[in-house]
């Protein structure tokens, strides 16, 4: 593994590649050539690595085939997170898995979840550019701080099922919830992260692969049983609720089997200071019987519905909770397209790429444009209220660019500096959760 401040050796690299069209299942990847300099730049400045639009700042996670870099984006100064992936190392299933993921990523448009904003390919890379979370993980919240107060993690997790039923609703399960995989924005707002064990479902079609952290995975998992798909993620969000209530788990062991035995018996502690409420809203979350278990959707016909549980609209009692209506994506603000050709970007070719939303440099910079600047970011960095930055387009050869993502899996650590990653595949039907992970239970347990 290379030094966090030595810049890949693809980073600079000049791609010449053509349109390329990829089937089965994969996205179109339309390559264009990516920026990787300004007309001006201070010696400091061009010394730094970039990629495309982006100087790359510091690592802020890694795997074994993966790591992930905070960037800046050079023309609007918006702080983004880069997933970077060596494709040379992944075999034919794991990239049909990276092409799952970044289909799923392009159609999800929720507040409360990280945001795609471009991919950049070149031969050997893929560059996955992304919302910036500052806050960092829930993981290491609860760490630092303990437990939140029922008020603070009704608000949290409000935000978490009204994106996971967002998901469910566009027949996506996400089947990798966990703390480390909730992010807090520089609002203390829910970015859900990590799609990589995602996948679309069908009612009536059951799923045979097992992913996720043992100690929010469902029994049925551990049984080796198929499943429908979101009555998993309904118990890992029981675990999460558990989680921030209590500062630690539910279900815990000295090793696998020990949990194992613990989630099959359903049986876990209330803390005393738990509410009567916030017990029995968990209550319909840790079910063992799938079947039994709470669910999101929301029909007429449907009586577990957990958006109108009393304890999730406590103090909401005039906004309670609804399925997320998403509005129609914005594509024509004129100010913001003014901007774009005021740096260069030619006025067809920004109508065309947000039309299609190819997730090139063109719909990232509008999407850039549109964001709130965070308070971390340099005072000199535009403004989204006045859209107030002249900042040419970079005229160096560029990076190629094209939709793509792979999902980096990190193990538990409770006192991390980075996101730590490790590349876990998805298990087949049947397969004990005994093979599936290797997790350090002694700092997982740390939470408690």
């Amino acid at each position: 593994m290379m030094s966090t401040k030595t810049p890949l050796p693809t980073v600079n690299e000049k791609v010449t590649e053509s349109h390329t069209s990829h089937s089965n299942g994969r996205q179109e990847l339309s390559t264009r050539s990516g920026r990787t300099g300004m007309r001006s730049r201070s010696s400091d400045e061009s010394q730094q690595p970039h990629v495309g639009n982006y100087r790359l700042l510091k690592t802020i996670g890694k795997g074994n085939f993966a790591k992930v870099k905070l960037a800046r984006h050079i023309l609007t100064g918006r702080e983004v997170a880069i997933k970077i992936i060596d494709k040379t190392q992944l075999n034919p299933n794991s990239l049909q898995k990276l092409f799952r993921e970044v289909r799923i990523m392009k159609i999800l448009n929720h507040p409360n979840i990280v945001k795609l904003f471009e991919v950049i390919e070149t031969e050997r890379t893929l560059y996955l550019v992304m919302e910036y979370a500052s806050g960092g993980e829930v993981f290491d919240y609860l760490v630092a701080h303990g437990r939140m107060k029922e008020k603070e993690a009704r608000a949290k997790f409000r935000q978490i099922v009204s994106a996971v039923q967002y998901c469910h609703q566009k027949h996506i399960v996400h089947r990798d919830l966990k703390a480390e995989n909730l992010l807090l924005d520089a609002d203390m707002n829910i970015k859900i992260a990590d799609f990589g064990f995602s996948n679309e479902f069908t009612l009536g079609n059951k799923l045979d692969t097992f992913c996720g952290s043992p100690p929010y995975a469902a029994p049925e998992l551990f049984q080796g049983k198929k499943y429908d798909g979101p009555e998993v993620d309904v118990w890992s969000l029981g675990v999460i609720l558990y989680t921030l209530v209590s500062g630690s788990l539910p279900f815990d062991g000295q090793n696998l089997k020990e949990l194992r035995e613990r989630v099959l018996r359903g049986k876990y502690r209330i803390p005393f200071y738990m509410s009567t409420d916030c017990e029995n809203l968990l209550k319909r979350f840790l079910v063992l019987n799938p079947a039994k278990r709470g669910t999101l959707e929301v029909r007429e016909d449907t009586e577990n519905q957990i958006m109108k549980d009393r304890w999730i609209n406590s103090g909401f009692e005039e906004d309670e909770l609804k399925p997320y209506t998403e509005p129609e994506l914005d594509i024509t603000d004129q100010k913001r397209i003014d901007v774009m050709v005021g740096m260069g970007y030619n006025l067809e070719e920004i109508q065309d790429s947000l039309a299609k939303m190819k997730y090139d440099e063109i719909t990232a910079t509008y999407l850039l444009l549109g964001r709130k600047a965070s308070e971390l970011e340099p005072s000199d960095s535009a403004s989204s209220s006045n859209l107030s930055l002249a900042k040419p387009r970079p005229n160096s050869e560029l990076n190629g660019q094209s939709p793509s993502h792979l999902k980096v899996h990190r193990s538990v650590s409770s006192n991390h500096k980075q996101r730590r990653y490790s590349e876990q595949g998805e298990q087949p039907a049947g397969r004990s959760l005994y093979h599936c992970y290797s997790l350090s239970y002694a700092k997982l347990r740390k939470l408690g």
